[in-house]
């Protein structure tokens, strides 16, 4: 009795051990458990192609919900076209508005008076004031950076300034141009990009539009031209060192990526450092990209979508060896602008998310990222009815967005 009670003892060991070793081989890593539970895809609407995605998830991906609560409320509606937001080292946010000033807001929703100093904007159609950024030792020079539809001799450009806010904080000091992505159009008031950052080196990478204009937005497949492109320059606007070298006699050596057509977004991922970017399509084919160095990124030459009225761009191809597909894409277009990552650790579900302010989808993108594709898809603040600019995370761990309308928005753990 005591041989078979041993026996017993021993194979009950094995068979638990056996269990818990396929258990464990069978428990997903720690970002699988951190995924939430899939629902049917958000976009439901017709597309307007017929076009088939180069791979599974790459459009119309399975929706998710964020399960802490959160809440949302306007801290403020008296501001006037506002472009571009970021957050200052003491927790208050500085704001461009289109028409060419910049505003200085608490987050309790006191608007600062407008900052005056800046060179002067063309603001008619998409242009004006458009994003900014601070230097990394904002807090001890003051420095800040950002982007302009300028006129010049010929038409209009994209271009970057700088300038040191004052000590009281009314003016910009020694404003500058410091680039200029030519050449100029000479029509057209559409599609300047906009957004800059800086990258983990310090250099400044900028997003420029391909203007539009169908005689001249075959440029963003042109490496001697700086439309449509992503560049990287120094903070004195010179290319910067390190900079990938593409092909053709006269390629331009700020370029850092080509072949984009109206790029209204940038972040950069907080774990991987990657870029990461959001393009205006046309009528569809809204795109997020993971920019690499060197990289085309296929506009006018491939593209998800189709001309406003309703004809073929191009050859009507959706990919092209050589060029790089969208990690996810839109059709109908939600018109995607301002994003930024979450790095907060107030709503843990969101860490590392993608969100995205979404202008004629009027609501804020929330994308789940997972092997660097689009794991699942949420829509914020849908029912506000309002076209968000741009979004950004503010000291407090909390999301801040701006609409066209003016409106500030607050989104924060409840």
């Amino acid at each position: 009795m005591k041989l078979q009670a041993n026996y017993i003892w021993v194979a009950a060991a094995f068979l638990t051990l056996s269990c818990t070793s396929e258990m464990e081989e069978n428990l997903p890593d720690p970002e699988e458990q951190v995924m939430e539970t899939l629902y049917p895809p958000l976009e439901n609407s017709a597309a307007n192609t017929d076009y088939s995605p180069a791979f599974t998830g790459q459009t119309r991906a399975n929706s998710v919900k964020t399960t802490t609560p959160i809440k949302t409320e306007v801290i403020t509606s008296a501001l006037v076209s506002p472009w571009g937001i970021k957050s200052m080292p003491d927790g208050r946010l500085l704001v461009t508005q289109k028409a060419g000033s910049m505003r200085i807001v608490t987050t309790s929703g006191i608007v600062g008076a407008p900052i005056t100093g800046i060179p002067a904007v063309n603001s008619n159609g998409q242009g004006g004031l458009l994003g900014l950024c601070l230097d990394p030792q904002f807090a001890s020079n003051k420095m800040i950076y950002w982007v302009i539809s300028e006129n010049v001799a010929g038409g209009t450009v994209t271009s970057v300034a700088k300038g040191k806010l004052s000590t009281n904080e009314t003016a910009i000091e020694n404003s500058t141009v410091i680039y200029r992505a030519s050449p100029s159009a000479s029509t057209g008031n559409l599609h300047y990009g906009g957004r800059i950052l800086f990258d983990s080196t310090g250099n400044l990478l900028v997003s420029t539009g391909e203007r539009s204009d169908i005689t001249i937005r075959p440029l963003a497949q042109s490496a001697s031209a700086a439309l449509g492109k992503i560049v990287r320059i120094t903070k004195d606007g010179q290319p910067a060192a390190g900079n990938p070298t593409f092909a053709g006699s006269g390629s331009l050596p700020e370029l850092y990526s080509i072949g984009h057509r109206n790029p209204q977004g940038m972040a950069i991922h907080p774990t991987t450092g990657e870029l990461w970017q959001s393009e205006h399509g046309p009528r569809g084919g809204d795109e997020i990209n993971k920019v690499t160095a060197g990289a085309n990124y296929g506009w006018p030459t491939i593209t998800y979508g189709i001309e406003y009225d309703g004809a073929t761009i191009g050859s009507g191809i959706q990919q092209q060896a050589g060029m790089q597909q969208p990690v996810y894409y839109w059709d109908p277009v939600i018109s995607p602008s301002g994003m930024t990552f979450y790095r907060g650790n107030n709503i843990p579900e969101w860490q590392n998310n993608l969100f995205v302010a979404a202008l004629s989808g009027k609501h804020i993108v929330r994308l789940v990222l997972k092997d660097n594709k689009v794991y699942g898809e949420e829509r914020l603040l849908a029912t506000e009815d309002q076209r968000f600019r741009d979004v950004t995370q503010g000291n407090d761990n909390s999301l801040y967005a701006i609409t066209d309308g003016g409106k500030l928005y607050k989104i924060s753990k409840q």
